[in-house]
């Protein structure tokens, strides 16, 4: 068998290849049958295009099932898949494109115009467009291709996929995903979620990020499901489409804003048979409440972009409010001090993970790379954790100060070297403060010189030029001073308690 993970995909579709694998709307369906030749154009697209097996294709589009065969025609043709977040700015495109070299970049035609010229400037030859319903220049030439039948041949540890995830220095690292590490994770998800050929997933993730697209559509296509494939989340919608599926993935903002709507009933939850949150902590509040209103317990799993699904909570067992479960089969976690040293159960340290999960490494940091594994080769996650004396992994904090917003990741050092570059502007703090749909919101604690106009007004319409959506503070403040331990360290978990109300949190 193949290990190339379109192969793997390929060889699970059921045996009724009219079965429906993709339902954005009543009137567009794509079975499975479908699916394949799409995939197979996207494929032989990129053959005529001159990409190569091992070369990038970077991917900045709005989320469609054409989005989704063009990552598919990537696996096929051996290439590898590039995914950026649709609320990056041009300037931040401008890096990923200049460090991964991508032979090319496939972007929203109303950005084509100012994208291109981005990219030439990175040695990006070639841009091509895909709108939101699936159409563009990319989908048109794709279709004038006849489907390429054979796949690439790749190795296990040959890459998949690129995805960067943000640097604690303002330098984000490519994330080398392998075949291997996505086909392992599928399939452990597809086995320890009792997912069965009936399964539909209600499917309202973004596609540019490991849970949509590695965690939700690997595990449906390599079980053969069908996916009700919303745009985004939308709670109206969903409502309305739940009585089709049976299982839903979401980030804890999706069940905060279902719970919030008076439609969300225990009949309307009662055919689920799995509701799974991710991304960012579920507030037990949530998990509580969730259960007082429909019968169920939310299943929470833990991951990150460098290794994919590590723990899960059981789908037959206890599913513990404030945990994150047990470790995946084949997957090893330990907790560390800062020197390596494993601790006993219930002691506070460091998530080590070891497992066919765990990425390559950082694309071309090998330096990086060197300094995040041990010499048993245990992936140092950053997250501050404790696994309890039956097992269960806890998650308490996160080393280097990480904000998850909405389930995205956002390092503070990148917005604070942004701020302190701004005219008035001595020094900042970015924290993250508890919120009640975001989880948490961006926050940026200032020192601006004497007698600065700088204002919030200010450094919120700068950063809107310059950061994603996602990476801009909700709210700024100033002080004289920011408070300091006797290292001259900023003391942030002092800012944290400050201004630990703001939202409400």
């Amino acid at each position: 068998m193949s290990d190339n993970l379109y192969a793997i995909f390929r060889d699970s579709f059921p045996a009724d290849r009219s079965k429906p694998a993709f339902i954005e709307r009543a009137d567009r369906v794509l079975s499975f049958a479908d699916l394949d030749a799409a995939a197979g154009r996207y494929a032989a697209l990129l053959r005529r295009l001159g990409v190569e097996p091992g070369d990038r294709v970077a991917v900045q589009t709005d989320k469609s099932v054409a989005a989704v065969c063009l990552y598919l025609g990537c696996l096929q043709a051996g290439a590898v898949y590039l995914p950026l977040n649709t609320a990056y700015t041009a300037d931040e495109v401008s890096y990923f494109l200049g460090d991964a070299k991508p032979r090319l970049f496939v972007c929203r035609p109303e950005s084509k115009a100012a994208l291109t010229a981005v990219a030439e400037a990175a040695g990006v030859e070639q841009v091509m467009a895909l709108d939101a319903a699936g159409r563009g220049e990319l989908a048109e030439a794709a279709a004038e291709e006849t489907p390429l039948a054979e796949v690439a041949p790749r190795g296990p540890d040959d890459l998949a996929a690129i995805l960067y995830t943000s640097g604690t220095t303002g330098r984000s690292k490519g994330a080398m995903i392998t075949h291997r590490n996505l086909s392992s994770n599928a399939a452990a998800l597809q086995r320890i979620w009792g997912f069965v050929p009936e399964d539909v997933l209600l499917h309202a993730l973004p596609i540019f990020h490991v849970h949509g697209l590695f965690v939700a559509i690997n595990t449906c296509l390599l079980n053969g499901s069908t996916m009700l494939f919303l745009p985004r989340f939308d709670a109206d919608e969903v409502l309305r489409l739940l009585p089709r599926a049976t299982v839903m993935m979401g980030v804890p903002t999706f069940y905060v804003r279902l719970l919030q709507h008076e439609g969300f009933t225990a009949e309307a939850a009662a055919h689920m048979r799995l509701f799974i949150s991710g991304s960012a902590p579920l507030l037990e509040e949530t998990f509580a409440s969730f259960e007082a209103r429909t019968g169920k317990r939310i299943l929470e799993r833990y991951g990150m972009t460098e290794a994919g699904m590590i723990t899960s909570n059981p789908y037959e067992g206890e599913r513990r409010a404030g945990t994150v479960g047990f470790p995946l089969p084949d997957v090893e976690v330990r907790v560390a001090d800062d020197e390596g040293r494993v601790l006993p159960a219930g002691e506070i340290g460091v998530l080590e993970v070891r497992g066919p999960n765990v990425f390559k490494g950082y694309w071309q940091m090998p330096e990086k790379t060197a300094t995040e594994f041990r010499s048993d080769g245990f992936f140092v996650t950053g997250d501050v954790a404790k696994i309890d004396e039956r097992g269960y992994v806890h998650i308490v904090g996160r080393a280097k100060d990480l904000i998850i917003s909405g389930g995205y990741n956002v390092y503070p050092k990148e917005i604070e070297l942004f701020i302190d570059a701004l005219p008035g502007v001595v020094e900042s703090a970015v924290i993250g403060l508890p919120h009640p749909d975001f989880g948490e919101a961006v926050t940026a604690v200032v020192k601006r010189r004497d007698g600065a106009a700088v204002d919030e007004a200010a450094v919120l319409a700068a950063a809107k030029g310059h950061l994603a959506g996602f990476k801009t503070p909700k709210r700024v403040f100033f002080v004289d001073e920011l408070p300091r331990n006797a290292m001259g360290k900023v003391q942030k978990a002092e800012l944290r308690r400050t201004y630990a109300g703001t939202f409400g949190g």
